[in-house]
């Protein structure tokens, strides 16, 4: 079995969205000084790699009331790169499921969404963060019909596209009392199925979300 870290390392360059605070980070004590070493970050919960937990948007759980057995899935990853492209405006839609479910069967667990967009990281946080995301449509219809997904998640900063103010996936999907995560690392090393996902989700007393570190078992 191989381990695959989906995680990106939390930096205070990491692209991050304007309405939060950066993250910030000082070293407090050192191993020369002092005889050991602690760093002081500081940080909004939405920032790198992280889980946005139902009560993000209004839903009935916090991230320390997420179910520990929803952290363990298998991951189901749906590449959509082709389609894509360098569309910013691109939504996943139902159509895209539906085409993965005729050659992998039916989706359950983590639904993860590859979009390729890792790869504009290194042009900075604006070509970064104008992405694709999730449309309404899906997160509806999983709703309404693939109770056994639990958690969506994508390589991009947010589920909806970067363009939207309104936020349409996540007020959608999140009060159902499921998950979502952004800023996915290397998704496409996993297979379209076959891989366990574990989300190693911080237990923050009522807290929205947090940085999560997440592996993936294939």
């Amino acid at each position: 079995m191989a381990v695959v870290d989906l995680t990106h390392t939390l930096t205070p360059q990491f692209p991050l969205y304007s309405a939060y605070d950066p993250v910030e980070v000082a070293d407090r004590f050192s191993v020369a000084d002092d005889g050991f070493y602690v760093r002081s970050w500081s940080f909004d919960e939405h920032c790198g790699t992280h889980v946005d937990a139902p009560a993000h948007f209004g839903g009935p759980l916090a991230v320390d009331e997420i179910a520990a057995e929803d952290l363990v899935l298998p991951a189901c990853v749906l590449d959509v790169r082709a389609r894509v492209g360098g569309d910013p405006e691109a939504l996943v839609g139902p159509d895209d499921l539906l085409a993965w479910e005729r050659a992998n069967g039916e989706a359950d667990g983590a639904l993860l969404a590859l979009t390729g967009w890792e790869a504009r990281l290194e042009a900075g946080t604006e070509a970064y963060l104008a992405a694709p995301g999730f449309s309404p449509e899906l997160t509806e219809w999983l709703q309404a019909r693939r109770p056994g997904v639990r958690a969506i998640g994508l390589d991009t900063a947010s589920l909806d596209r970067g363009s939207s103010t309104a936020f349409e996936a996540h007020a959608s999907w999140l009060p159902s009392g499921r998950y979502g995560i952004e800023n996915l690392a290397r998704l496409g090393r996993l297979p379209a199925r076959g891989a366990t996902l574990v989300v190693g989700a911080p237990k923050l007393q009522r807290g929205s979300g947090g940085p999560a570190r997440i592996l993936a078992l294939t």
